[in-house]
C-alpha cells in the first residue's frame, strides 16, 4: 500500500514548481488566455479549512481556500439554505434522510486528495472533530454546536446527528467547513497546524492545487488534471495582491489582471470598463454588508462599558444624524442600498423588512442634550464634563468605498456636533485590532453566510466574531427560537431585526450588490453570490473573436 506522507507532497509540489518556471511578469499571466488573475485587496495566509477563525475569518483565505477544498455539498442557484433538496453534489455524490435528526451523506468514490490518497468517511470524521472543537476553532464550534456526532460507516459513509429537528441540518453540515485529510494531519497536534508545513502549501481535494505564494504579489494555483469533477479549462488562478482598490481597479484596465470583485467609485468608472472592449460588468447580489459597528466595552478597560458608546441614546444619535441614503448614492449609485438592520441582499429576510430609519439631525441633537451633551466653549463641538464629543473610526486601507463614505461621515457627524477622527489602517494591522476590540467604532464590512442563522456569529452575546461585544440576552433568545424552527418563521426572523435596529450596536450603511469586472474570454461565467470565484472550475475559455462592449 502507497504510503502518503506530507513530506513527499512537499518535495513533489517544489519539482512541479520548478518545471512551471519562474515567477511570471505582472502582465504575463493575464496575457495567458487560460489564467484566471484575480485582483484582490488582502493576502490569502492561511487558506486551512478549521484555520480561518478571528482575524483570519477573511474572504481572502475563504477564496482560495474554495478552490483548494471542495465541500460535501455547495448551495444551489436558488441559494436556498433550508431543507434537503437545493443542494448540489460534490464530495458527496448523494445524501439520505434516516429519520428527523440523522442525515447519511455517500462519499463520491471517485474523490482523491490532490496527493492521491483516496477521500475517506475518517477525512470527514476528522475534520468535524476538530470543528465541533471551541479550543481549535471557536467560531465554527458555535455555527456546529447542533450536530452531535459525525461518525464513520465504511470508507464512504458517513452519518451525521443533530440534537433536534431544523430546517437547515443539511446545511450547517455542508456549508461551514470542506473536509481536510485526516492522512496527513492525523498526528499533528492541532495547535501546530498554523504554522506548520501543511499550512505554507495545503493540500485540498478541490479543483485546484497549490503552487506558490510571494508574500506582498500573489498567490498561484494550477488546475488539477485529475480533479473527478473534471479538469477545469481555466489553467491556472493566480490572486494578485493591490490594497488600493484603484491600484487593483488599474490593474484590471492594464490587463495585469482579468477579473475583480467590484467596481470601485466613483461610479464613472463604469464608464471606463465600457471603454475596454475585452471587459464586461457582470451584476449579481452580493452578501456585502457594511456598516459602522459601535464598541460596547471600553477600548483600554473591557470589563467597563465604553465611556460614550455604552450609552444608547448617544449610539443611536449617531444613526439618526447620518443620512445613509445620500451616502450610498454618492459612493454607490443604484449598485446598493441602506438596509434595515444586518441583512445583506443575499439574505431572504432582508426582502419584506420596514424601511430604515431617515436622518432626523434635529432628534440627534435632542437625544444628545438629553444626556447632557451640549457646546459649551463655542468650538462647535458638543462636550460634557470637560469631555468633548469626539470618537474615532478605524477603517481598512484596502477599501477605497469605506474610505469615501467614512468622509461623508466625519462631515455629518460635525454638523451635528460630533467630533470624528479617520484611522485608515495596513489591514493586517486593521484586523488584529479589530480581533482585541480595540476601537471606538469599526467601518465593518462583512460577507455573509446565505442563512440568516449566520446573523448569531455577529450579534449573539457569544458569536465568534462579536469584536464589539455586544449583548442583548433577547436578541439570543429569538436568534434561538428562529434557529429551531422546522421551516422559515419570517415573523421570527423580522423580530430579531427589529431588536437589533432598536438597539443600535451598529449603523447599517449600504447593503453591496457586486459589479464584478470580467474578461471577455471567459464563458459559462456563474458568478455566485456565496462566494464569488467559487465556480470558476465551471467556467471555459472562448477562443473566438473579442468582442464590443456592451455597456452599461
Amino acid at each position: 500500500m502507497t504510503r502518503w506522507t506530507l513530506g513527499a507532497w512537499l518535495g513533489g509540489l517544489a519539482a512541479t514548481a520548478t518545471t512551471l518556471g519562474t515567477p511570471p511578469a505582472r502582465a504575463q499571466a493575464a496575457r495567458d488566455p487560460s489564467a484566471a488573475v484575480i485582483a484582490t485587496g488582502a493576502e490569502a495566509s492561511v487558506p486551512v479549512p478549521t484555520l480561518m477563525e478571528g482575524a483570519l475569518a477573511s474572504t481572502a483565505n475563504t477564496d482560495v481556500a474554495d478552490q483548494l477544498f471542495l465541500h460535501l455539498a455547495e448551495l444551489g442557484p436558488t441559494l436556498m439554505t433550508s431543507g434537503d433538496r437545493a443542494f448540489e453534489p460534490a464530495l458527496a455524490r448523494s445524501w439520505t434522510r434516516r429519520d428527523s435528526v440523522t442525515l447519511v451523506f455517500d462519499l463520491d468514490p471517485r474523490a482523491t486528495w490532490h496527493d492521491g490518497a483516496p477521500v475517506t468517511a475518517n477525512d470527514v470524521v476528522f475534520t468535524f472533530r476538530r470543528a465541533r472543537d471551541p479550543a481549535v476553532s471557536t467560531r465554527l464550534a458555535g455555527v456546529l454546536r447542533h450536530i452531535v456526532s459525525v461518525t464513520a460507516e465504511g470508507e464512504r459513509r458517513v452519518v451525521f446527528r443533530f440534537a433536534y429537528p431544523y430546517a437547515e441540518q443539511l446545511y450547517d453540515a455542508v456549508f461551514h467547513v470542506a473536509p481536510i485529510p485526516e492522512h496527513l494531519l492525523g498526528r499533528l497536534p492541532p495547535a501546530a497546524l498554523a504554522t506548520s508545513a501543511y499550512a505554507q502549501a495545503p493540500i485540498g481535494s478541490g479543483p485546484y492545487r497549490w503552487v506558490r505564494r510571494l508574500p506582498g504579489e500573489y498567490v498561484e494555483l494550477a488546475a488539477n488534471e485529475k480533479f473527478f469533477l473534471g479538469a477545469p479549462a481555466i489553467k491556472r488562478v493566480f490572486f494578485r495582491l493591490a490594497t488600493d482598490a484603484g491600484a487593483r481597479f488599474n490593474m484590471v484596465l492594464s490587463g495585469e489582471a482579468n477579473l475583480m470583485d467590484n467596481v470601485p467609485p466613483p461610479r464613472d468608472n463604469l464608464d471606463r470598463v465600457a471603454a475596454v472592449p475585452t471587459l464586461r460588468v457582470v451584476a449579481v447580489p452580493s452578501p456585502i454588508l457594511g456598516y459602522l459597528l459601535f464598541n460596547q466595552r471600553d477600548p483600554r478597560d473591557t470589563s467597563r462599558p465604553h465611556p460614550i458608546l455604552g450609552d444608547q441614546d448617544v449610539r443611536r444619535a449617531i444613526g439618526l444624524a447620518l443620512d445613509r441614503r445620500v451616502m450610498v448614492r454618492a459612493t454607490f449609485g443604484t449598485s446598493a442600498s441602506v438596509p434595515y438592520g444586518p441583512t445583506s441582499p443575499l439574505l431572504w429576510i432582508g426582502h419584506r423588512t420596514p424601511p430604515p430609519a431617515r436622518a432626523n439631525v434635529a432628534e440627534a441633537r435632542r437625544l444628545l442634550a438629553a444626556r447632557g451633551w451640549a457646546d459649551r466653549d463655542g468650538d462647535g463641538i458638543l462636550d460634557r464634563n470637560g469631555q468633548p464629543l469626539a470618537l474615532t473610526i478605524m477603517l481598512p486601507n484596502t477599501s477605497g468605498s469605506r474610505a469615501q463614505l467614512a468622509l461623508q461621515a466625519q462631515e455629518q457627524l460635525r454638523q451635528a456636533g460630533i467630533h470624528i477622527e479617520l484611522e485608515r489602517l495596513d489591514f493586517s494591522v486593521y484586523t488584529e485590532r479589530r480581533g482585541r476590540g480595540s476601537f471606538d467604532i469599526d467601518f465593518a464590512a462583512t460577507s455573509q453566510d446565505p442563512s440568516p442563522t449566520g446573523l448569531s456569529q455577529g450579534w449573539s452575546c457569544r458569536g465568534g466574531t462579536n469584536f464589539a461585544r455586544y449583548c442583548d440576552p433577547a436578541v439570543d433568545s429569538l436568534l434561538e427560537i428562529a434557529g429551531r424552527t422546522t421551516s422559515h418563521a419570517a415573523e421570527t426572523w423580522q423580530a430579531v431585526l427589529a431588536r437589533i435596529e432598536s438597539d443600535y450596536p451598529a449603523v447599517f450603511v449600504y447593503a453591496l450588490n457586486y459589479l464584478t469586472i470580467v474578461d471577455r474570454r471567459f464563458a459559462n461565467v456563474r458568478i455566485r453570490p456565496e462566494s464569488l470565484w467559487l465556480g470558476l472550475r465551471e467556467w471555459t475559455v472562448s477562443s473566438g473573436a473579442r468582442l464590443r462592449p456592451a455597456g452599461y
